[in-house]
């Protein structure tokens, strides 16, 4: 098993509990290891207590138990049920999936437990929001566009309606060099947005709807100053349909004294850009029209300048990935603190990945503006359970092998770590996958628990901007939203300093988290206004772009 932090403590030995170890509430039965702890250490909880002997290794971001659990038992840690014991648990045990999980079977293979009671209590915990001044909230250079909203980025979007247009998408875009956008400062690069899909399936059914819903949300992207759409012809998701249901047209370019290009003087509700490989002659001829529409959209593009904007106008998007056991102690809550900040300063943060809060959604029940708002999100949780039951998996295997390397044990301990990234404040909505986000404040969006899904979704709901916690090392990147990675500890940070951005681990050394959420606002409001994140600045984030399929293959 890999571990994150130092090396072991050479031989059993009396130390002091908090130097090595953290209990994260007073109600929890587990502590987890700061340090690597070898079997036989002793700990000295306080002067005058029973000392606590380390029956095992415990890796640094472990668990092991600090009250006595009996099979059956729920075990807590955030003081809240993360799964139950499946043997009995001695004081000083390592806990991880040789004894803890959701489901615990008798000897006669019948379930003795598999849910605990939540109480939704739906609003109980509902604060209100002390908004900043509007004439005192931070600013970032963002790019302001016609209907009002502001985009972090200024990209050209070759967007391909199907698979078999991906190719001819890609060609086009990775046709404009650093070098022949030298003349074009205010465009920050012309993106392919490709993918699997827009065929086999039905006209209107479910997979239909969130391609097009998907492929819409991006092309009216508040990071998207111009666009072109590239199919095959005679594929299901036809050019027309997209622009029809989705009302697309050719976004309205800044008006500038003089300036003569036929494309800028075009004005909506005209159609946008289009070729069909099909009709053009073919892949290359597509190539080549493809190249012209972009060269002439370049000059328009690049009539948007950054301007000061209140952050009020940053729609933040909130994931995480490759989580370990720092992940809810550190970058989580670092992150919930700025995403605090962001709705107090009138902006947006949204939340995914419902796979991810389960276990964890009475949490987010209790922050409910509204009964109907509350019973929106567990329609979403239990419409993921029959989901999981028709294909034969669980819910529980989320946790992936490298989470569990890291000290996570079950999918509701990584629940509870994971919706920390959303702060305190209410939740306002909740939205279906890809669906616009209106509302300022905290919104729930609906997607999987896989990342590069989960933010193609919050993205093409108009996210202009990604924070992505991890533990164990993501290199998560996206366009055209930037993406920047909050790392939990310190090890992964010097390990992969060129793709974290910024280092929570700190509060494990003592840091306040106040001064580590400061840092990240800081950067965040950097990053916003055009400073490349650690992944931008390697060029990752076109082939991450993948919309949620739900397998409906004809």
């Amino acid at each position: 098993m890999t571990t994150i932090d130092l090396l072991p403590l050479a031989e059993p030995a009396v130390v002091s509990f908090d130097d090595v170890a953290i209990q994260l509430h007073p109600d929890d039965d587990v502590a987890i290891a700061k340090v690597n702890l070898a079997a036989g250490t002793i700990l000295q909880i306080s002067r005058g207590s029973e000392p606590l002997r380390v029956s095992a290794l415990i890796p640094s971001g472990h668990k092991f138990a600090i009250r006595e659990v009996k099979q059956g038992r729920p075990v807590r840690r955030y003081g809240q049920v993360i799964g139950f014991a499946t043997r009995d648990i001695a004081v000083g045990d390592h806990v991880h999936v040789h004894n803890l999980a959701v489901v615990v079977e008798k000897r006669d293979r019948t379930s003795l437990q598999t849910r605990f009671d939540q109480d939704y209590a739906f609003g109980a915990d509902v604060r209100p929001v002390v908004f900043v001044p509007e004439d005192q909230r931070r600013q970032f250079m963002g790019y302001r566009r016609a209907d009002g909203r502001v985009g972090t980025r200024n990209y050209i979007a070759v967007i391909a309606t199907v698979n078999c247009s991906a190719h001819t998408v890609r060609r086009i875009a990775h046709h404009f060099t650093a070098e022949l956008l030298a003349n074009f400062p205010n465009v920050d690069g012309v993106i392919a947005i490709a993918h699997g899909f827009g065929c086999a399936t039905r006209v209107g059914g479910e997979d239909y709807v969130l391609l097009q819903r998907t492929l819409a949300g991006i092309a009216a992207h508040p990071n998207v100053g111009g666009y072109v759409l590239v199919g095959l012809g005679c594929e299901v998701n036809q050019i027309s349909a997209l622009v029809e249901n989705y009302h697309l047209a050719a976004k309205e370019a800044p008006r500038l004294i003089n300036h003569q290009s036929p494309i800028s003087n075009l004005q909506s509700p005209l159609p946008p850009p289009s070729l069909t490989i099909q009709d053009t002659g073919g892949v290359r001829k597509t190539i080549e029209a493809g190249i012209a529409v972009v060269k002439e959209l370049l000059p328009v593009v690049n009539q948007y300048k950054r301007e000061p904007t209140p952050i009020s106008e940053l729609t933040v998007a909130l994931q995480c990935g490759g989580s370990d056991g720092w992940s809810g102690v550190t970058a989580n809550p670092v992150l919930g603190m700025v995403s605090d900040e962001i709705v107090r300063q009138g902006g947006r943060v949204v939340l995914a990945e419902t796979p991810e809060i389960y276990g964890a959604e009475h949490l987010l029940t209790r922050r409910a503006i509204s009964r109907e708002v509350g019973e929106k999100l567990i329609r979403k949780i239990h419409w993921w359970e029959q989901h999981a039951a028709k294909h034969g998996v669980e819910i529980d295997n989320n946790p992936s092998h490298g989470n569990k390397a890291g000290g996570l044990t079950t999918i509701y301990e990584k629940s509870l770590g994971a919706v920390a990234k959303a702060g305190t404040t209410p939740l306002v909505d909740v939205v279906d996958y890809a669906e616009p986000i209106t509302q300022r404040g905290f919104t729930f969006m609906d997607t999987p628990g896989y990342d590069p899904v989960g933010a193609t979704g919050q993205v093409a709901g108009g996210c202009n901007l990604i924070v992505f916690t991890t533990g164990r090392g993501s290199c998560f990147g996206f366009k055209p939203a930037p993406s920047i990675k909050v790392v939990s500890n310190s090890a992964t940070y010097r390990r992969m300093e060129e793709d974290m951005d910024i280092n929570a681990g700190k509060v494990l050394e003592g840091v306040p988290m106040q001064t580590v959420a400061d840092e990240l606002l800081d950067y965040m409001i950097e990053v916003a206004s055009g400073k490349p994140s650690k992944s931008e600045a390697q060029g990752i984030g076109e082939e991450e772009f993948q919309p949620w399929n739900l397998g409906g293959i004809l």
